[in-house]
């Protein structure tokens, strides 16, 4: 294996972080044997050798370290919102956005899943901390109960047959229209 290069000033993918993430400073280590790596000394390639619930460990400690700062970033934004614009989705909605795009994109990026629990409980702490007036301030519209429901849903249809019996049974008296 070659000797690690010394790495310059520009940005590291995000696909390259993780790999040294997940792979650990065992890339830079020479000789035949490399922690996570074994070759045989015939000309068979190196093959990686991964405990998974580590790397799932791994990529759990990183999501959750991630969605923190996407947090921290939505509060940021949060803060330039007064409190009579809350409920206002003009004003809350790129802050709004961004949270929820953040964490579904490191999610993707991580391969872990989306929605998910932790998410999910950013999401929820966000409406509890910014948006649990908003219904009181601006009138809602609910279903209404399952009973005037069901009413609203029966009438019309019992109507159908009453109405065709009274066409059938106008139409009875033989005389042709003109």
């Amino acid at each position: 294996m070659a000797p690690c290069a010394q790495a310059g000033s520009g940005r590291l993918s995000r696909g390259l972080l993780l790999l040294w993430a997940l792979l650990g400073t065992g890339l830079c280590h020479t000789g035949a044997n490399v922690e996570g790596f074994s070759q045989d000394a015939s000309t068979s390639p190196p093959v990686a050798v991964f405990n998974w619930t580590v790397t799932a460990q791994l990529v759990e400690e990183m999501y959750t370290n991630m969605t923190y700062k996407c947090w921290e970033y939505f509060v940021d934004m949060m803060r330039n919102v007064t409190a009579a614009e809350l409920c206002e989705w003009k004003v809350i909605s790129r802050p709004y956005s961004f949270l929820q795009h953040c964490l579904e994109g490191w999610a993707d990026d991580l391969h872990y899943g989306y929605p998910n629990a932790l998410a999910e409980q950013y999401i929820f702490q966000s409406h509890h901390r910014y948006f649990h007036n908003c219904s009181l301030q601006h009138q809602v519209y609910f279903d209404p109960p399952e009973d005037v429901l069901l009413a609203m849903i029966i009438a019309p249809i019992c109507l159908i047959p009453f109405l065709v019996t009274l066409v059938i049974w106008r139409s009875k008296d033989g005389k042709a229209q003109p």
